[in-house]
């Protein structure tokens, strides 16, 4: 199946020998094909990138040259992860009309959600000590991967000019609209710290299933998938660790009642985040974290209501409703973080003392 794949591969690498090769499918990427290389004992991980998501892969192998080339100069404490150049001195290589990228392996356990609370600290530190080393980067120097990918505003107002169009909507989702229309004060609130907070380096797409943990799970190996890294702010990447980690139930659970956020998993991510940060962020920028969770949560359920008005163009649904199931979820979750905004601000308050 995988031959041609395999000789096309032996011919744009240097790491590989004439030894045969050994591809087969790897992990639960849903974005773009990933497969494990094994050659002798080495092994690697080619993915297939899917550019009807990622729609200017120039732009990611810009960004990524970047890294590589801060990352030569000053090491992380854990590994980053980067294409490995071919022949030609790129991190693309075109085969049988799509574009590869080559990685080495990284020995390791994932999650997909975490086990213990000091997972959840790890997991933050872990992407705060990224975003403190990053910030000795332009950020203006990084280009869009998606543009407007974390754009509150724009997601709010292309729900509604979505909803305008439709002839009728039905009396649950109109309900669940207006709960999502309801949240303008949030969106107001974005816009005004978008005017204050200082554009950094970000890596825009900080679930615990990116990053890789040893075997034991005492520490984090590797932080990957970073074809997101560009410009943006704090909350964004502190705000969907908490969307995703600090939460009962995952974002496709349809048992609504039982969707909530849980603060003791916010204060372990809030403590682990300005660990990692180590002082590298303004005292506005540590503010704002405290409202990165909801920011992230009402982008998302937004994305899936308008996905869901428009018929699903855009995510994977495994049934009709799923979209809007979503939508539901994360409404859920969002109205719960509002809820614990008193107990996140003593927290943030006692950690800024202590």
């Amino acid at each position: 199946m995988f031959d041609a794949l395999a000789t096309a591969l032996t011919q744009a690498y240097r790491q590989f020998t004439d030894a045969p090769l050994t591809i087969r499918p790897f992990g639960e990427g849903l974005i773009h094909e990933t497969l494990l290389v094994s050659q002798l004992d080495k092994k690697w991980i080619l993915q297939g990138f899917n550019d009807s998501v990622f729609r200017f892969p120039e732009r990611i192998d810009h960004n990524l040259g970047l890294l590589s080339k801060h990352a030569a100069i000053h090491p992380l404490p854990f590994q980053l992860p980067l294409p490995l150049l071919n022949t030609n001195g790129s991190g693309l290589t075109a085969i049988q009309g799509k574009n590869y990228r080559l990685f080495d392996f990284v020995d390791g356990s994932t999650l997909q959600q975490v086990q213990h609370p000091a997972q959840a600290r790890m997991a933050a530190q872990a992407y705060g000590k990224f975003a403190s080393w990053s910030q000795q980067l332009s950020a203006e120097g990084f280009e869009e991967t998606i543009p407007n990918f974390h754009r509150l505003d724009l997601r709010f107002a292309r729900l509604q000019e979505v909803a305008n169009q439709l002839p009728n909507i039905p009396e649950e989702e109109q309900a669940l609209l207006q709960g999502y229309l309801e949240q303008l004060p949030l969106v107001n609130w974005y816009q005004e710290q978008r005017t204050h907070l200082p554009l950094r380096v970000t890596h825009s797409d900080t679930k615990i299933n990116n990053l890789i943990f040893s075997k034991a799970l005492s520490q984090v190996e590797a932080v990957v998938d970073l074809d997101t890294v560009m410009g943006g702010y704090l909350m964004y990447d502190f705000g969907d660790l908490v969307r995703t980690v600090a939460c009962s139930l995952p974002e496709t659970a349809t048992d609504w009642e039982q969707v909530q956020a849980l603060p003791e998993l916010f204060e372990e991510l809030l403590a682990g985040y300005l660990e990692g940060l180590n002082g590298a962020n303004t005292p506005l920028e540590a503010k704002s974290l405290l409202l990165g969770g909801e920011i992230m949560t009402l982008i998302m359920g937004l994305r899936f209501l308008t996905d869901h008005f428009e018929g699903n163009v855009y995510y994977r649904v495994s049934y009709p409703l799923q979209n809007l199931h979503r939508a539901k979820n994360q409404l859920a979750l969002l109205q719960s973080q509002h809820g614990h905004r008193d107990r996140f601000a003593n927290y943030a308050a006692s950690l800024q003392k202590g």
